[in-house]
């Protein structure tokens, strides 16, 4: 006989504030292995089809390995100095472009940017904001990622536990199978299965699509010329998870950064924009539909939610869990509605069961 509705609810609430007291005094703690296991998520099925070629499991771990090992040290090499120097350069930039765009609207609205006018010293302030403001943050950043500590987690042990997690996936899954409660065990995998489907159209499909824009982008962006090409292009490219966001905040940088550069060449500035008309055909006609499909159960304005509140609450290893917890949350508030919408407390009577009347107007 299985346990009361209330036991089982009062080990629930045990549970659930267990891990949310963990997330809490130890989310700096658990970052790498957050990282380490999302990695080793998005990579298990390139794992399983490998198996599915003939690999064993290790062989197929290897193979990925050596793979992204690769693609890191390319990255480390070529990228990423490229893009730290394009951002600092941005900075500090910022001023001249400000003090640029308040030139061009004095000749162009003279009667709006007159001495003194609100708007006038908004933008005067812009620039050095930026540079003051974006100068520091990216000093910080780069003082945290300097010391030996986060060199280690995030260089050394996040790879070392997302190889571990993806050369023992399957085993994890069917270990913790066996702990699911025998009563619920057919519900549990249901929603893990529907959880499953969510994250990894949004993981996985959604990432994917990220990464090919944000290559594109920051590649043809550089080939038409524009200055801070690979910057731009990293900003649209890790934005696209929100619809039409990504090129819209990306578009908007690159054309008001290609009016500087090529005003009077209007040749340049037109390919510019015709990067992120291309970009958005192909993300809304061929990555989307094939990477992610048509709905994925996370509306953006949910997603937006949660990794607010999950970034307030637990810094930035809130804003890793935030999507997995958000597709849970949907899932689980799905299945709560359909089995609301087939209790008694949402139809009430049955039809059948409803006292039916005479034509005389008297009780049958």
């Amino acid at each position: 006989m299985g346990l009361p509705v209330r036991e089982q609810a009062k080990y629930w609430g045990i549970a659930l504030t267990v891990l949310v007291v963990t997330l809490w005094l130890l989310g700096n703690v658990l970052l790498p292995f957050v990282l380490g296991g999302a990695i080793a998520y998005f990579l298990d099925p390139v794992a399983d089809r490998l198996e599915r070629l003939g690999c064993s499991r290790a062989i197929a771990t290897a193979i990925i390995t050596m793979g992204a090992l690769l693609i890191f040290v390319i990255m480390a090499l070529l990228v990423v100095p490229t893009l730290i120097q394009q951002a600092g350069q941005l900075v500090n930039t910022a001023p001249s472009l400000a003090r640029e765009l308040l030139s061009f609207l004095s000749d162009r609205f003279p009667s709006v940017m007159v001495e003194d006018s609100v708007l006038r010293q908004s933008l005067a302030g812009v620039g050095e904001t930026i540079r003051s403001r974006g100068g520091q943050l990216l000093e910080t950043a780069l003082s945290s990622a300097a010391s030996i500590l986060n060199i280690i987690l995030l260089f050394v042990i996040v790879p070392v536990v997302a190889v571990y997690l993806l050369l023992d996936w399957d085993n994890m899954v069917s270990r913790i199978d066996e702990l699911l409660p025998r009563d619920h065990a057919p519900v549990i995998r249901h929603l893990a299965r529907e959880i499953d489907n969510t994250l990894a159209s949004f993981l996985r499909g959604m990432g994917t699509v990220c990464l090919i824009l944000g290559t594109y982008y920051a590649v043809a962006l550089m080939l038409v010329g524009l200055q801070f090409g690979l910057v731009v292009g990293f900003i649209a490219g890790l934005i696209t998870f929100i619809p039409y966001i990504g090129a819209l905040v990306g578009g908007v940088l690159a054309i008001g950064l290609g009016v500087f550069q090529f005003w009077g060449d209007w040749v340049s500035l037109g390919l510019v924009a015709a990067v992120f008309v291309i970009g958005q055909v192909l993300e809304g006609n061929v990555l989307t539909p094939k990477l992610v499909g048509g709905s994925i159960g996370l509306h953006p304005v949910w997603l937006l939610l949660a990794l607010s509140v999950f970034g307030a609450l637990f810094g930035f290893v809130g804003m890793l869990v935030a999507v997995p917890v958000a597709a849970s949350l949907g899932v689980i508030a799905r299945f709560a509605v359909s089995q609301y919408k087939h209790s008694l407390l949402y139809r009430g009577v049955e039809d059948d069961d409803r006292p039916t009347s005479d034509p005389a107007g008297g009780r049958a």
